[in-house]
């Protein structure tokens, strides 16, 4: 295939309202695609002998069939470029010509309705992807979010994982069947209500939610009641500072206990993907606990030793915290080697100068070296020296 016109339809099933270019393309077209409610609002307007190909899965049968024509015209929902089938030509096909002629999406169709102006809407597509992009949009404190939808991620599931993390400081509106005459309704959202499908979100803030910079030890609950199981304040500001974690992007945290590092750094870098590792089955609670309790969600607990866990199957890290260690730091240090992005950095809290030369002589055993070193004592506990290292590229 060497070019495509892709057409954006509104959601209408009484009507479809096109302008004439566009009504004068399909004619003179010989070859469409789109997927099936496409096919059932254009039907009408398509020439007696026109080749019709639906886009169904796998997606590459689809790619296979287009690369037989020289010039097809795709129907697809709104905007093709807005989480649309337009962005899937563009990777698939780089070489086509393309040009697109959308129609509005239906997140701006739903702030029409509601006359709210959208400018700093941010949009996150639900629609068979993970919560991350939610999450990162509350934990950020936009004042606007529009949801696309699935049949899991729904308005009520939108809504019961914004309350799990005490984001109870949205007003969430819903429209359903937009464009589509009669079925159409846009409403506040109340739980439990029936929604029909296809469906979109808004949620508008009603009030900002206040995010703390350092965490408080005493708000955190803790291990058996061990207040002094977990990485103090300053420490832990400290810490994620020599990670740098504002250019990274994979932080794992090994060793979490409360989880209070890992919390930390979700609600300070909401872009981070964290993985948090801890070996006593206490942990997985608390991290639940606390992750609810600072509105931190997204991270991905693994409830086991460290030295025993699959490494492979996860994101490579390029920022890496180690809070515990079980007397086994040289090992942990050649397995993250093994694994550590180039450019990535690892930081230990050292307690005493045996695990200090511990991680030291590790690291520089798998040719790393260390490129920080910052010593604080708090009130009268002992002196905590925090250590980064990296690789040694000179």
């Amino acid at each position: 295939m060497y070019k495509c016109t892709i057409i954006g339809l509104a959601d209408e099933a009484k009507s479809l309202s096109l302008h004439p270019e566009v009504v004068e393309l399909i004619h003179a077209g010989r070859v469409f695609s789109g997927g099936i409610r496409h096919h059932k609002l254009v039907a009408g307007l398509l020439p007696q002998d026109a080749v019709w190909i639906d886009i169904t899965v796998p997606i590459a049968d689809v790619i296979e069939r287009y690369s037989r024509y020289d010039d097809i015209i795709i129907f697809a929902s709104g905007d093709p470029l807005f989480y649309g089938f337009g962005a899937t030509v563009r990777r698939l096909l780089p070489d086509c010509k393309m040009r697109v002629i959308p129609s509005f999406h239906s997140l701006q169709m739903l702030a029409h309705r509601l006359n709210m102006p959208y400018a700093d809407m941010r949009a996150v597509s639900l629609t068979g992807r993970s919560w991350k992009t939610l999450d990162d949009a509350l934990i950020s404190g936009e004042r606007l979010i529009g949801c696309l939808t699935d049949r899991s991620k729904t308005p009520q599931a939108i809504y019961e994982r914004m309350m799990e993390y005490g984001y109870d400081n949205y007003r969430i509106y819903v429209g359903e069947h937009l464009g589509n005459g009669e079925l159409e309704r846009v409403t506040v959202f109340q739980p439990g209500m029936e929604v029909g499908m296809p469906n979109c979100v808004i949620a508008e803030q009603t009030q900002p939610r206040h995010r703390r910079f350092g965490l408080l030890e005493a708000a955190f609950s803790h291990l058996n009641g061990r207040s002094k199981m977990i990485t103090k304040m300053p420490i832990r500001i400290t810490s994620l500072a020599a990670l740098e974690l504002d250019r990274r992007r994979v932080f794992w945290d090994v060793g979490f206990c409360t989880g209070s590092v890992s919390i930390e750094a979700r609600l300070l870098y909401p872009h981070l993907r964290i993985t948090a590792f801890e070996r006593r089955e206490g942990g997985r609670e608390l991290m639940l606990q606390n992750s609810h309790r600072f509105g931190a969600p997204g991270i991905d607990t693994i409830i086991a030793d460290f030295l025993d866990v699959e490494l492979t199957t996860l994101e490579r890290p390029d920022a890496v915290f180690i809070g515990g260690h079980g007397g086994h730091l040289q090992e942990m240090i050649t397995r993250l080697h093994d694994i550590l992005n180039p450019d990535g950095c690892i930081v230990f809290n050292s307690v005493s100068p045996d695990s200090r030369a511990v991680f030291e002589d590790s690291v520089k055993a798998v040719n790393m070296r260390c490129t920080s070193c910052s010593t604080i004592t708090l009130d009268d506990n002992n002196p905590i020296t925090i250590l980064r290292a990296e690789y040694d590229t000179l």
